[in-house]
């Protein structure tokens, strides 16, 4: 998760590995305040010294998604924010009753709570964005994995319901939706594979439901 305050003012992310490890020092080299997320605070806080170390800002905070208090902790650590980045997550190849719980916990309930925190304080300011990373494994269903995909084909929806709820107050909320992309965890679990020959999709968004 990665939350931003701009530098003058600036978002939330999984933010010490995969996606979100590539986000949060992109995001501060725009001389956006970054608060990051993660699990350990060893990786956190190599992380906020390779930030300083280029000139950013950041402030790492830990808390288990999996634990619905720590995450409510965790956006009330946060405070209010301008932008928000969604992306932590988890992928098991699994279908038992207890890894669904843990992909729905993680994936889905986790941005329910976290976006459900600034959301609504964005729209009384009258803007913000937010941005949930999602997956294509939402839209295409394969053998095994269908608890990951239920779970992020939940955000989808909940993003674009988001969006028809705030968006008429000038908050933007969208999501994005990768395929497999090479990170150490993929690399383990995939092997050292490449995307070749995909074709990415940008149709300029849906337009709110709701009047402006």
């Amino acid at each position: 998760m990665v939350e931003l305050r701009a530098a003058d003012p600036g978002g939330r992310t999984g933010a010490t590995a995969g996606i979100g490890r590539a986000i949060a020092p992109q995001l501060a080299a725009r001389r956006i305040d970054v608060i990051a997320h993660g699990r350990d605070p060893e990786r956190g806080a190599r992380l906020v010294k390779e930030i300083a170390a280029h000139g950013g800002n950041t402030r790492f905070v830990t808390a288990d998604l999996a634990n619905a208090d720590e995450v409510t902790a965790l956006a009330d650590e946060a405070g209010e924010v301008d932008s928000f980045i969604n992306n932590a997550g988890i992928y098991a190849f699994s279908s038992t009753p207890d890894s669904f719980d843990h992909h729905y916990a993680i994936n889905t309930r986790a941005p329910f709570l976290l976006v459900g925190a600034p959301a609504p304080t964005m729209a009384e300011r009258g803007h913000g964005s937010i941005v949930n990373i999602t997956s294509t494994a939402a839209t295409s269903p394969a053998p095994i994995g269908g608890a990951y995909g239920a779970s992020k084909a939940a955000v989808e929806l909940l993003t674009r319901s988001w969006a028809t709820e705030f968006g008429p107050r000038g908050v933007r909320i969208n999501g994005v939706s990768p395929g497999p992309v090479r990170t150490a965890g993929t690399t383990a679990m995939l092997g050292d594979n490449y995307i070749n020959g995909t074709v990415i999709v940008a149709d300029g968004g849906e337009p709110s439901l709701l009047p402006q």
